[in-house]
């Protein structure tokens, strides 16, 4: 399947230390060679990179590496393709507009015949699982959230409920961001770390590269780092329960919706 891999920050910064690790698992380190993108906010304005080559060999990707940008959310793809052809209309990630803002998306898994009917609000470009289910989302946040966008809470609720009732056609690992905010949703594997003062010295798990991050960053500085499988040694990844949706924002965990099973195991 694909990976992903998301940041959320107090302050615009850039992933280019993550990315160098990430990007080669696009077809060196790692088998998924079936294109990478990349989503990234600017104040109010969400840019997306894609290409349909392996994110290891892909031109667009190494300009990305030399040339990073900041932000204060982004969220990154590489694909192994399962359904869908091999064409830049099925990379990820996906992005639309919802309540005047920005959304980017990108999904790591296998959704089998999702029963997901649309109303045409939302219409998949392309032909994945992936973008059926955000489009699905949008719509029903649309739907059930009404007009305007809703407080923090009944938001985060409202995509929880979506979660579990997408998640049921298969497996549904995600990140979403509207520039604001990172929600990130594990069905089978997803991990975090939290980088803050004091800052520590790591090493890429993929490229035999370190970094000192009290030379890069402010004390005050915060970020939250999202991968599928952790991108260093030297600092410590926490794995999300399956079934876990967590929200992101300011760089630090701002609420989480438990699974259903522990839950029932505290009753």
């Amino acid at each position: 399947m694909c990976q992903l891999l998301g940041m959320n920050c107090n302050k615009p910064a850039s992933l280019e230390f993550s990315l160098e690790g990430f990007m080669r698992r696009g077809g060196q380190t790692d088998e998924h060679r079936d294109g990478w993108g990349i989503a990234y906010f600017e104040g109010d304005d969400c840019r997306v990179v894609r290409d349909d080559r392996p994110s290891c060999s892909s031109p667009l990707a190494e300009r990305m590496r030399r040339d990073p940008v900041k932000s204060r959310n982004v969220i990154a793809h590489i694909r192994k393709a399962t359904q869908g052809a091999v064409e830049l209309s099925n990379c990820h990630p996906f992005a639309r507009s919802l309540w005047g803002s920005n959304w980017a998306y990108a999904h790591n898994g296998d959704l089998k015949n999702p029963r997901l009917p649309l109303d045409g609000s939302y219409v998949p470009v392309g032909t994945t699982d992936s973008e059926l289910a955000f489009c699905y989302l949008l719509q029903e946040l649309s739907r059930r959230c009404g007009a305007r966008r809703p407080a923090a809470p009944a938001l985060f609720e409202t995509v929880a409920e979506l979660c579990a009732e997408i998640a049921a056609f298969g497996t549904f690992n995600f990140l979403l961001s509207d520039g604001e905010a990172l929600f990130a949703h594990c069905s089978t594997q997803l991990h975090h770390v939290g980088r803050a003062h004091p800052f520590k010295s790591v090493r890429l798990v993929d490229h035999d590269l370190s970094v000192d991050f009290s030379r890069r960053n402010h004390p005050d500085d915060r970020m939250s780092v999202i991968a599928t499988k952790p991108l260093t040694t030297g600092e410590e990844w926490v794995a999300f329960a399956p079934g876990e949706l967590k929200h992101f924002r300011d760089g630090t965990e701002a609420s989480v919706s438990r699974p259903i099973d522990e839950l029932a195991l505290e009753i």
